[in-house]
């Protein structure tokens, strides 16, 4: 089955990299083959499966094995299972980060807009899996909502042995965008573009130049963060602008399960809301990715 996913015809002119996508989601289990052969015409040559907690790390580590080059993973503690982090689990990070197909610690971080973990105890973990990337230069991947100046405390205390840092899945403002990139971090942005209705926020970024291209990241977060890119809070010029081929995939995914395959539709978007076009941002963001997570 690999060999067919490898041989699927790409459909839109540019290359592309999702740096988060959840394809150890259950909504997967019957026909993972057809969607990374959906992911592979939207022109993705690199998907990386998050790792959420120690359990889903390791799965996530198996489902990728059969796929070197193409598939890589995360291992890490997202904020909401904060509570369950034991003293044995920074072990079992440790030696998953070593496998060649893992890319970054993460998904960690904080979130205050939910508290599914005590803050506190979310702090104390975020912190440990911050000292795991430095001592073995790892890129991170973070998760933040609502506790940006904790988060940033807790990675000033590494000021000058960071490894590179992504902030998954930005939702924020303009000014704490313009913050993250002042310390060298890199932005994901995902198909929450479609729906940002702040006066400052993504959407405002991206036109006014605060998210510049060598600094951008894309990713689905599938099966979450699906993008409706006809809704009228996207103006007309940027949804009629929209490939044909980049529709036609998009069509795949839906609120009930996203897909890597919508990143196609999302690069355009970005690229609408930018002002420049589809294949510089695909261009520039996929060797981004490269660069951060040292692949070929």
């Amino acid at each position: 089955m690999l060999k067919s996913v490898i041989r699927a015809m790409v459909t839109v002119p540019y290359e592309l990299v999702d740096i988060g996508a959840n394809l150890g989601h259950p909504s997967y289990k019957n026909d993972f083959e057809k969607v990374l052969e959906r992911a592979k015409q939207a022109g993705l040559s690199k998907i990386m499966i998050t790792g959420t907690s120690e359990k889903l790390s390791q799965e996530a580590a198996a489902l990728v094995k059969p796929y070197p080059g193409f598939l890589y993973f995360t291992a890490g503690v997202h904020p909401h299972d904060a509570k369950d982090y034991k003293e044995s689990t920074e072990g079992v990070l440790r030696e998953l980060v070593k496998d060649p197909q893992c890319v970054a610690v993460g998904e960690c971080g904080l979130d205050f807009n939910r508290n599914f973990s005590p803050p506190e105890v979310q702090k104390e973990v975020f912190e440990k899996q911050v000292g795991l990337a430095v001592e073995l230069q790892k890129p991170l991947f973070i998760h933040e909502r609502e506790g940006a100046a904790d988060m940033l405390s807790i990675l000033g205390k590494f000021e000058g042995k960071l490894p590179k840092v992504v902030i998954h899945c930005f939702t924020g403002t303009a000014e704490e965008a313009k913050t993250y990139i002042s310390k060298g971090f890199y932005i994901g942005l995902t198909g929450f573009l479609w729906k940002d209705r702040s006066p400052d926020g993504v959407k405002f970024a991206l036109q006014n130049g605060h998210i510049p291209l060598d600094r951008l990241v894309l990713e689905t977060d599938a099966p979450y963060m699906y993008p409706k890119v006809n809704d009228k809070k996207i103006p007309a010029e940027i949804r009629n602008a929209l490939t044909p081929e980049a529709l036609a995939l998009h069509k795949h995914s839906s609120f009930n399960r996203n897909e890597p395959c919508s990143l196609a539709a999302i690069c355009e978007l970005v690229a609408g809301f930018m002002g420049v076009s589809a294949t510089e941002v695909a261009t520039q963001t996929t060797a981004n990715a490269k660069l951060i997570y040292g692949l070929d």
